[in-house]
């Protein structure tokens, strides 16, 4: 096995498929990775639970979140230097999440270079968000261990700074919880309750969340982590509440 900056990377399973992954990427993103780390960083847990036990993307994934993080708060620090820190907050919240992070995987094609179970290709895996986006920070923790902090600033910067730029503008539906919540407060309806149910083996499983106000289900939403079928939930109860306005104001 090897090791890249103290990262236990193992060998390449396929070296051809990665090296012709490490290629395209770099060309997007201008700068060349190891084809062991890369290959982690593509290897989603449903593949490497029906081969074996190889190691996952999640260590790395866990890296990339906490990079991505701190660069984009560094940038909105600097580009904001009269904003208060929940101004700062939300802003952030426009940017790292779920839906930004996987339409920036789309835009790479992420999708085309994943390692997936046969369960997850079946199901539609290469174009979930919740993988996407957990494969893109995997992609930047991988750059973060390969090339330093100076490259994976810079990375996060080319992929993020329209993003970024764009934060201030943003609509709800990057953040759909943050956003009902704002709703929920501006109706006088109260806080939102979620509620979420997990279900199936431990390298599939599923979620189901509602969401709940003054004891009544406004919406529900399912997924693969419960951060995508909170985020669901919260995108049914907005779209009902906003909805129900409507309705009141036009009568």
């Amino acid at each position: 096995m090897r090791t890249v900056r103290g990262e236990d990377v193992g060998t390449s399973v396929k070296p051809v498929a990665v090296e012709s992954v490490r290629d395209e990427l770099e060309r997007i993103l201008s700068v060349r990775l190891d084809v062991a780390i890369l290959e982690r960083a593509m290897t989603h847990r449903s593949y490497a639970y029906e081969n074996g036990g190889l190691p996952t993307n999640e260590r790395l994934e866990f890296l990339g979140d906490s990079v991505l993080g701190l660069v984009v708060t560094d940038t909105l620090y600097r580009n904001h230097p009269d904003l208060p820190e929940g101004q700062l907050a939300k802003l952030r919240a426009a940017v790292v999440n779920m839906r930004a992070l996987a339409d920036v995987a789309r835009t790479l094609g992420l999708g085309r270079f994943l390692r997936l179970g046969r369960g997850e290709e079946g199901t539609g895996g290469r174009d979930k968000s919740s993988i996407l986006a957990d494969t893109l920070e995997a992609l930047i923790g991988s750059v973060y261990v390969n090339r330093g902090l100076d490259e994976a600033f810079r990375v996060v910067h080319l992929l993020f700074d329209p993003l970024i730029t764009r934060s201030a503008s943003l609509g709800a539906g990057l953040d759909w919880k943050t956003s009902l919540q704002e709703l929920t407060a501006s109706e006088s309806l109260g806080v939102p309750e979620y509620h979420v149910e997990e279900s199936g083996p431990d390298h599939a499983k599923s979620f189901t969340a509602v969401v709940l106000l003054g004891g009544e289900e406004y919406g529900s939403g399912s997924g693969r982590s419960k951060k995508e079928a909170e985020q669901q939930a919260a995108e049914a109860a907005w779209n009902r509440i906003r909805q129900d306005r409507d309705k009141r104001e036009a009568s």
